[in-house]
């Protein structure tokens, strides 16, 4: 009986969780800085993907927030206020859900190409780069907000975020992909 415990045991450390699962508090991180703060959009209207013939600029043409996507965005806003975390650039995709959930939560939201969907495109690779490179000279105590798509995050970090959650990460000298440090999504 002691030896099937033993070898039931073995394969089940095999499904403890990622290593972000034990890292320090969220906030704390923050407010240490030098993190890359990776938001996806908050929750969206249903559908996936955009309609056809989308055009941004023109958010009537796009896959919006619902009204609980708008509400998401200002309850994490009002969660980085209240834990006094420095917000240094706040960086969105062109696409409406994601300008919204910039400004929602932080006010403010400067487009930045390098962040926008490739999720019917394939220049996902030059972009990728172009983040990491802009990452690499993030230093504490500033944070970087990012709020983009799925397809970016998970290029830049191999994980797949549901809509609203946050996930910081950090630079790693000669890696390919950030390193996640915590994540949590804003319900």
């Amino acid at each position: 009986m002691r030896r099937r415990t033993c070898l039931i045991a073995a394969p089940l450390a095999l499904l403890r969780p990622p290593a972000f699962a034990q890292a320090p508090d969220f906030w704390a991180l923050l407010r240490e800085g030098g993190v890359a703060v990776l938001i996806r959009h908050a929750q969206t209207e249903p559908g996936l993907g955009d309609p056809p013939g989308f055009r941004l600029g023109q958010c009537q043409t796009q896959r919006n927030l619902s009204a609980e996507g708008r509400a998401q965005a200002k309850r994490l806003g009002e969660a980085f206020r209240r834990a006094g975390v420095r917000v240094d650039e706040v960086r969105s995709s062109a696409w409406c859900r994601c300008v919204d959930t910039a400004q929602l939560a932080f006010g403010q939201a400067t487009v930045w190409p390098a962040i926008n969907s490739f999720f019917r495109d394939n220049g996902g690779d030059a972009q990728t780069a172009e983040v990491l490179q802009a990452l690499q000279g993030l230093q504490r105590p500033r944070n970087w907000v990012l709020v983009t798509h799925q397809v970016n995050i998970t290029a830049l970090t191999g994980e797949v975020p549901s809509m609203g959650e946050v996930l910081l990460a950090r630079t790693q000298p000669g890696q390919t992909r950030l390193q996640v440090l915590a994540r949590h999504a804003f319900h």
